[in-house]
């Protein structure tokens, strides 16, 4: 989706636990007719945890019949967005032509590499009957090396994504691995992404092998070392520790990381790289029509002045 990354400070909870780094209460942003979205990433102390760059959480919101979301055509570079949805659909269609209504549970990846566009809308039918919304958006920053790769785009509906089924708990592996399983989701470098859900009163691990973990409470309250954290809240990890993330209520939450990149990332608008003349190249082609267009779309966003 287009939104603006911010620079605005963004609160941070108090925490005792020595294996949390960072504790971030996301900052609500109305993008419109109510639309409400949660940004927890990019952070004031915080850029990325693996890969992941950006990070929103949109709604839930209700929208009546003929209303709907309408992020008309926009570029991207340098990064892959992951769509992930709770409630609602959401039709995808970007330049490579492809088209695909993204449904609760499904892994949509679009990788932008060295320049793609897409557009995000509310499908007819739901647009006619009114739906319920609530999804994350993710970004995912790539690796030096592969930022300029060809754009593509993944689709895994969510029966073809591995699920776990544990005492009180079950964790659906979006990409990359957790508890013993792993995605068939093609990526560039090691991350991971894992929707859990889970009743109250129940012990959840959070792997220790990948070097930075997240843990992003969306409903619900988690309790660590002894401290409770009410979602919406990203909670940052030490690597190496050994986790064990308790629900006081039940809860769902997404747990994410991946390796470190091998350095940071200059975000503007809709356009992440290691190189700032990048950025300006990417600027200049997008206000000059450059980019490839999405097919049967005759509406755009402008460059922000």
């Amino acid at each position: 989706m287009s939104w603006h990354p911010s620079n605005d400070p963004v609160l941070g909870d108090p925490h005792s636990c020595d294996a949390l780094e960072l504790v971030i209460v996301p900052r609500t942003r109305d993008l419109g007719d109510g639309f409400e979205v949660r940004r927890a990433l990019p952070h004031g102390k915080r850029q990325m945890v693996g890969p992941f760059i950006f990070f929103d959480h949109f709604g839930p919101v209700q929208f009546v019949s003929g209303k709907g979301m309408d992020v008309r055509p926009h570029p991207h570079i340098g990064l892959a967005t992951v769509t992930y949805l709770f409630d609602g659909s959401i039709m995808h269609r970007d330049s490579e032509g492809n088209i695909q209504e993204i449904q609760p549970g499904a892994m949509n990846l679009m990788t932008a590499g060295r320049g793609i566009a897409h557009s995000e809308r509310t499908p007819d039918l739901q647009r006619s009957s009114g739906q319920k919304m609530l999804g994350l958006q993710s970004w995912i920053a790539l690796p030096a090396g592969s930022e300029e790769i060809a754009p593509s785009f993944q689709h895994y509906g969510s029966a073809d994504l591995p699920t776990v089924r544990d005492r009180g708990f079950t964790a659906r592996i979006i990409a990359g691995s957790g508890f013993g399983v792993s995605s068939p989701v093609g990526m560039v470098s090691p991350w991971f992404y894992t929707e859990v859900s889970a009743e109250g009163g129940v012990s959840v691990p959070l792997d220790p092998d990948h070097e930075e973990r997240a843990v992003y409470v969306i409903d619900g309250e988690v309790e660590i070392a002894g401290d409770r954290y009410q979602g919406p809240r990203l909670l940052i990890f030490r690597p190496g520790d050994r986790i064990t993330v308790k629900t006081t209520t039940p809860v769902r939450m997404m747990f994410l990381g991946g390796d470190a990149l091998e350095g940071p990332r200059h975000i503007w608008w809709n356009f992440v790289s290691s190189s700032q003349e990048r950025i300006e190249q990417a600027k200049a082609d997008w206000k000059s029509g450059r980019f490839a267009a999405v097919p049967n779309e005759h509406e755009f966003i402008p460059l922000p002045e």
